[in-house]
């Protein structure tokens, strides 16, 4: 028996609660009916990436072996819920009324789905296109998904593209924060090219002689993640007051991480970098100024040099 509404929501405010202090406190900037549907999606990508990559709640990663098979079980249950159909898992059943309620784009779960995909299969950017793509399945078509959630039209491509730049600058902005711990689990984004650039041997980043020229791929990381929050800024002109309060707050809190990680130089990697609740807070309160003051922003066209999403699902090859 699929749960009430009321009851998916309640799971779905504990799951954020748990998973994301940054994004738990910006939700609370939205409308009320956005802000349901932002923890009824939160809730499914949640479970779907503790799945894929054995954790809880974003916690306590570790290798597993069956991630193929777990990645086919999160296709069979996000299909059934697209369908309409009760799967028995809260957040699966969350992902139906977000869809059901939005006019969802399938194809942004297919895509986020997809980068799930690229991790089992131990896939690694070999350039700084494959990284970009990388970023888009696990987190651009999650800005996407978002903007619909917050009433953007499906068919508006143009603010899609600047939500998927904010997806694209937290998902640099993590890379470049969890360096060291992507390597504990024998994992790399950083692009071979890269590497290759800086004479770093494969597999070797983390090791100390390597440390300095780290910081410089950190450093190249953050400020791509820099001109992605400017860009997302502009698409926050086609938002309500309330989410665009949201949308900024989340921008300013991750891109502290980016810029954090890129000050910390070698040593950004001794502790995990996170935002303080005050910090938060004060970006919660200098987001609903930019908020009231969007559309003062200059209406450029998006920088035809940044890199654009797909408009349909990229093929891929290991």
């Amino acid at each position: 028996m699929t749960d009430s509404r009321a009851a998916l929501v309640a799971t779905a405010r504990d799951s954020i609660a748990r998973g994301s202090k940054s994004f738990a406190a910006a939700s609370q900037l939205f409308a009320p009916d956005v802000r349901e549907r932002a923890w009824l999606l939160y809730a499914w990508c949640r479970r779907c990436d503790d799945l894929v990559d054995g954790q809880d709640h974003g916690h306590d990663r570790r290798v597993v072996a069956d991630a193929p098979a777990r990645v086919a079980e999160v296709r069979r249950l996000s299909a059934a819920a697209l369908a309409g159909e009760p799967t028995g898992d809260p957040a699966f059943d969350a992902l139906g009324v977000v869809a059901r309620e939005t006019r969802l784009p399938h194809r942004f779960v297919t895509d986020l789905i997809d980068g799930f995909q690229l991790d089992a299969d131990d896939w690694h950017p070999r350039s700084e296109p494959d990284l970009y793509r990388y970023c888009y399945h696990v987190a651009g078509s999650v800005g996407c998904m978002m903007a619909v959630v917050m009433g953007v039209p499906p068919e508006d491509e143009a603010t899609l593209d600047r939500a998927c730049d904010l997806g694209l600058a937290f998902q640099l902005a993590n890379i470049a924060r969890d360096i060291e711990e992507d390597d504990r689990v024998a994992r790399c984004y950083l692009p071979d090219e890269w590497l290759a650039e800086m004479d770093v041997p494969p597999g070797q980043h983390m090791k100390p002689p390597f440390r300095d020229r780290l910081v410089v791929l950190a450093r190249r990381l953050a400020a791509r993640a820099e001109l992605h929050e400017a860009s997302a800024r502009v698409g926050t002109k086609a938002l309500s007051y309330r989410s665009a309060w949201a949308v900024l707050a989340a921008a300013g809190i991750y891109g502290d991480i980016a810029r954090r990680v890129a000050a910390r130089g070698a040593h950004a990697w001794d502790h995990r970098v996170t935002t303080s609740k005050r910090e938060k807070l004060a970006w919660i309160a200098r987001a609903a100024w930019q908020a009231a003051r969007r559309q003062r922003i200059a209406d450029t066209p998006r920088d035809p040099r940044l890199w654009t999403r797909p408009r349909s699902s990229p093929r891929w090859s290991s």
